[in-house]
């Protein structure tokens, strides 16, 4: 049985050094937090960005929001102590960097299970070199702690020799192969940082190409990229009224015992249905989300 939706729109990487970003984080309408021990913290700080992230899910208050710790690698100096850390925290999800094949997926789950990590502590996956975009099926199968693939579209980008362009073209291969693979073993799946903070128009363009490729939501460097991708992420008024029209439609087309009907002109059939009840649960779980 599929988990129910979670509402995953914005996902705000939040640097682990920062204390003021900590403690800020409890405030914003980001719909998950990824607390970084990876990139965002300079080597000198490790130890400490690990023991201030501790302490600052230790005293708790970001709740309704989901929380995840991204960890370093864990064949590095500091992955180890990062993935014990974060074992016994009141956490969802452990973040894995640059993740090339299931086997590093392996060795993080038994360490988590070695720890006495709880079952429901779940494993997201970096998938940010072309290793990882062509070892994405196998590494969304290799655990069921795995619940969601993130993509590093920095790094790719970079490891690609490609440029960074606006309609993000030579990235689409990887960016429908990482989906692939997801949707294949029922994984979420995010899209990459907008890394230009000054380009607002290059950021809702790129939020509304992920929702149209099928991405359920974007990670985030700035708290200022929060609502936009909140709203593009989300179902709008007219495709929740679409939905409910649809479900109506089709229910009283079966009842009189035809299989599809017309809707504004196109046909729609059961796959359709199930689509439109899916944006319906969506919706539903947003609205609480935020009621929350």
């Amino acid at each position: 049985m599929d988990a129910p939706l979670r509402p995953r729109r914005s996902v705000l990487f939040v640097p682990g050094s920062n204390p003021r970003a900590l403690d800020k984080a409890r405030t914003l309408a980001a719909d998950g937090l990824i607390f970084d021990l990876e990139d965002a913290v300079a080597p000198a700080a490790k130890d400490a960005a690990r023991a201030g992230v501790a302490a600052a899910l230790r005293a708790g208050g970001y709740a309704p929001r989901e929380v995840i710790v991204r960890v370093n690698p864990l064949d590095g100096a500091w992955g180890d102590d990062d993935l014990a850390s974060a074992a016994c925290l009141p956490i969802d999800a452990v973040l894995l960097p640059k993740v090339g094949s299931g086997a590093t997926v392996r060795q993080a789950a038994d360490r988590l299970d070695a720890l006495g990590a709880p079952p429901e502590l779940a494993l997201w996956c970096m998938i940010e070199t072309p290793l990882g975009v062509l070892a994405a099926a196998e590494i969304a199968a290799a655990s069921p702690r795995v619940a969601a693939l993130v993509l590093g579209t920095s790094d790719l980008t970079k490891d690609l020799h490609a440029r960074e362009v606006r309609d993000r073209r030579p990235l689409l291969t990887a960016l429908g192969l990482v989906l692939l693979a997801g949707r294949a073993h029922r994984r979420v799946v995010l899209d990459g940082v907008h890394l230009d903070l000054d380009d607002a128009e290059g950021f809702a363009q790129s939020c509304r190409q992920g929702r149209e490729l099928g991405f359920d939501g974007k990670t985030l460097i700035h708290p200022a990229q929060i609502a936009p991708a909140n709203a593009a992420f989300a179902p709008s008024a007219e495709e929740i009224a679409r939905a409910r029209r649809m479900i109506a439609a089709y229910t009283q087309a079966a009842e009189a015992g035809t299989g599809a009907v017309r809707i504004d002109g196109r046909l729609v059939e059961a796959l359709h249905v199930e689509e439109a009840r899916r944006t319906l649960a969506m919706a539903a779980a947003i609205a609480a989300r935020e009621a929350g």
